[in-house]
């Protein structure tokens, strides 16, 4: 079993990787049990486990916009389920807006967009489940 301490926008989440079995993933977040499903096979390799926590794909937005031709990505910061989305294609926000409301660990997650600009894209829907690091909005 692999532990690590995770700290996600000034939250502490303990994170136990209990068992790693072809593409699901059984872990345990703050003592909340979970099976996570992931897109490809997982080697059994001290680098490919799932290990590697994201604060630092959710925080690279906030470093700069990206270009408005790749559009800046409005990512979750932690696994859960998406209770509500504030906003369609086509619709101005403003950096610091709620865009996506986030159930994660029986809390509720405002997901803000880390720049201003026009919704490009919208990935999710209500009632979706989300895995940390998927992206839920393009804004442009």
């Amino acid at each position: 079993m692999k532990n690590y301490k995770l700290k996600i926008n000034g939250n502490d989440y303990t994170v136990d990787i209990n068992e790693v079995e072809g593409q699901d993933v059984k872990l345990s977040v703050n003592g909340t049990p979970y099976v996570v499903t992931v897109d490809q096979e997982i080697k059994q390799q001290k680098k490919a486990v799932v290990s590697s926590p994201r604060p630092q794909a959710a925080a690279a937005p906030k470093a700069g916009p990206a270009p408005a031709a790749a559009g800046a990505k409005v990512t979750t910061p932690l696994p859960g389920t998406i209770l509500d989305v504030f906003g369609n294609v086509g619709d101005t926000v403003q950096a610091g807006q709620t865009v996506v409301l986030l159930e994660a660990m029986k809390m509720e997650n405002n997901i803000e967009a880390d720049t201003a600009g026009t919704v490009k894209e919208v990935k999710v829907r209500k009632g979706d489940s989300v895995l940390e690091g998927d992206v839920l909005v393009v804004i442009g």
